[in-house]
Formats: C-alpha cells, sequence, structure tokens
C-alpha cells in the first residue's frame, strides 16, 4: 500500500510536519516497512505560507515592513519558484503584531501588506498568492493599496494615510499611480469568508470587535466604510457589497479585488493547486487527513474538506485522525471522507489533552492503522 498524509496543524501543539512524521512511525508500527509520502497542508489561514513553503521547497525572504500601527516589523513570505510567491497579509498586519492594550482598529492600517506585495514585485514575481486572514485593521484595504500607488483623497484634496479613521473622510480615489508591474501580475486572494463590506455582516460589525473596537468606535467604522463603498462606487462602478468577501480581513478583499484586479479563492484550493496535491494523489491508496477538532464548520473550506474531496474524484479512500469531534462533525462523510478517529481516548481536561497531544496522536494513529489492517484482513 502506498499512504499519503496530509493533515493540517493541530493548533498550539503540533505542526502539519509533526502529524506526518508521526502518522509514518505508527504505519510502520503496524504495517512494518511502507511506501508513503507527506505534504503539510493549510486553509489560506495562519499557516498558510509555511505548509505552501515546506511541501514546495520554497524559500524565505525577510524585508521590514510596516506593522499595523505603522511601527517597523520584520515580516517573510515564500518563495516557491521564479515566478510565483505567497504572502500572509497577517505577517505585516496581523492582530498578533498589535499589544491588547494598543488595539484599535481606527488607528491601525494594512499599509506593512502593501509594502510585501510591492517588494514581491521588486523581486520579479508575477504570480502572487495572498491569505487575508488575522488582521488587525478595517481600513478598507487603503493602507495596502496606498503602498502601491493608489491615493485616497478628503474633500479639500489632500491625502490621507489609510487607516480605519479616514474612511469617513474619503472624497476621490485616484489610481493614476498605481504600481505598473499590478497590470501584468497575477494576484490570487485567499479568503474562505463570504462577508460584503457594509452592514451586519460586514467587515466592521462581524470583525470589529475583535480588533478592539468597542461598539462606539464600530459605528464610526461602519459609518466610515459605507461612505468608502459610496465612493467606489461611484468612480468605479462596481459594488463592494455585492462581492462575496469584499469584508474580509477588515476589507482589504475589497481593495485587493477593486484595485488590483485581484481574483478570490477558497484559501484550500488554492493551496492544494500551489502544492500541485492532485499529482501527489497518483498511485495513493490512502490518504489519513485530521485537524484539531472536526464539526460542522469542517465542511465549509477548511483541510478536511478539500483534501477528502480531491481524495474522492481520483478514487482514492480518505480517512481523519482530529484532536476531537463536534457538533455535526459526520457532515465530513460527505466531502470524501471515509472515516472518522479522535486522537483523545479517555475523558480529561483539555489542558491534558494538550500537553499530551503528541503522545495521544501516536497512539490515535496506532489504532487508526490497526483498525485499517483488520479491515483489510476481512476483505480477504
Amino acid at each position: 500500500m502506498k499512504f499519503l498524509f496530509a493533515s493540517d496543524s493541530f493548533k498550539g501543539t503540533l505542526t502539519s510536519e509533526q502529524t506526518v512524521a508521526l502518522l509514518a512511525k505508527a504505519a510502520k508500527a503496524v504495517f512494518g516497512e511502507i511506501e508513503y509520502s507527506g505534504v503539510p497542508v493549510a486553509d489560506g489561514g495562519e499557516g498558510t505560507t509555511d505548509a505552501v513553503v515546506a511541501a514546495e521547497n520554497g524559500q524565505w525572504i525577510e524585508c521590514e515592513v510596516c506593522g499595523p500601527m505603522m511601527e517597523k516589523v520584520t515580516a517573510r513570505y515564500g518563495r516557491l519558484d521564479e515566478r510565483r510567491a505567497v504572502i500572509e497579509m497577517a505577517a505585516a498586519s496581523g492582530l498578533p503584531l498589535v499589544p491588547l492594550d494598543r488595539r484599535n482598529p481606527l488607528k491601525a492600517t494594512s499599509y506593512g501588506t502593501g509594502e510585501l506585495i510591492r517588494h514581491a514585485l521588486d523581486m520579479g514575481f508575477t504570480d502572487i498568492s495572498i491569505a487575508i486572514g488575522g488582521s488587525a485593521t478595517n481600513d478598507g484595504g487603503m493602507g495596502c493599496a496606498r503602498a502601491l500607488g493608489v491615493r485616497f483623497l478628503d474633500g479639500e484634496g489632500r491625502e490621507l494615510e489609510g487607516r480605519g479613521e479616514d474612511l469617513e473622510q474619503v472624497s476621490a480615489i485616484d489610481v493614476s499611480n498605481l504600481d505598473h508591474r499590478i497590470a501584468n501580475a497575477k494576484i490570487t486572494v485567499m479568503c474562505d469568508v463570504t462577508n460584503p463590506l457594509c452592514g451586519e455582516n460586514g467587515a466592521t460589525w462581524t470583525f470589529g470587535a475583535q480588533k478592539g473596537a468597542t461598539p462606539e468606535i464600530q459605528q464610526r467604522l461602519e459609518s466610515g466604510m459605507v461612505n468608502y463603498r459610496d465612493v467606489i462606487r461611484r468612480q468605479f462602478g462596481i459594488d463592494p457589497d455585492a462581492i462575496q468577501g469584499a469584508g474580509a480581513a477588515g476589507g482589504l478583499g475589497a481593495a485587493l479585488m477593486v484595485f488590483l484586479g485581484g481574483e478570490m479563492k477558497s484559501g484550500i484550493d488554492t493551496v492544494l493547486d500551489l502544492i500541485d496535491f492532485d499529482s501527489r494523489l497518483e498511485g495513493a491508496d490512502l490518504v489519513v487527513t485530521g485537524e484539531g477538532r472536526t464539526d460542522w464548520q469542517s465542511c465549509f473550506g477548511k483541510v478536511m474538506q478539500g483534501v477528502g474531496e480531491r481524495a474522492a474524484k481520483k478514487g482514492v479512500v480518505a480517512v481523519g485522525l482530529s484532536g476531537s469531534l463536534g457538533r455535526d462533525a459526520a457532515r465530513i462523510f460527505d466531502h470524501g471522507i471515509a472515516s472518522l478517529m479522535t486522537t483523545v481516548d479517555a475523558p480529561m481536561p483539555l489542558e491534558e489533552a494538550l500537553g499530551r497531544a503528541e503522545e495521544l496522536y501516536y497512539l490515535g494513529a496506532v489504532r487508526m492503522f490497526r483498525f485499517l489492517k483488520a479491515g483489510m484482513e476481512l476483505k480477504k
């Protein structure tokens, strides 16, 4: 048999690469010498660049950019080959970069994300994929666009910095100085949220509070976002509220699509394409995937869904090994996953399960492979 191991990370405990090593060890303990391959996988959120760079034997590129509060930070992005680069906006504009007592999306900007894109263009990359989860910002992507030459002007023609507080002052948008290299670059936006730019399901009311916005700040940001949306409608004939994902990352989704011509794609599908997952399925008899917790959300653009569906198309059996199962976890069976097992083997506090993650994962993998071996024996 030939195995393919392609699991998500178990947040805070096991990396995707560690699951590969543990699965290989467990499979050898049960089957003896085996043929296997393993590939790190992520869904477009945190850890995406790490997974893709590892899977493609890529390289890291570091550069100094502006953080969410315009402080200098050292960020990095991945080089996959001469043409392709992969960026996580959180590396420059992510919430973890801002201390709890300083989180305020009125003051935060996505300018550093634009600097990362500009650096990638400087390096000659023409195919740039951008994962846009985990932002500290709610600036409509103005900061990012400004770093690439777009000017946002107030009613008196003065250029705005591109922070959340500037949304309400935008009167005109000048794209005449947009970096000309954008026209010849393919920009793929990795995103799995479908929120519009404005409204109760928009960027501000859905995500603003977790970025430090009080209800009063959210109201101000929403009023500003409506103004920003209306300027875009008037000047470009595009309604960001009609674009799924425009509200992602505090409105960065809108800016990447409207100003940079980016294409919004599922994060997991983009990752699986970047690592050429379909070719890795060739000749495989079994795929093992998994995640920290499997529940109803796993069917909405997560790793197990993506891996299971790709495996099913190739006629390859896929099973899941997860840390725990939650509400409606069985829905994943409709997405190419044949069976599910958990790593925990007894009732225990969460702290204990996290502390013993590596041990429990290995033992769970052994149990899983023993079940698979028993099934093979029954078939005989």
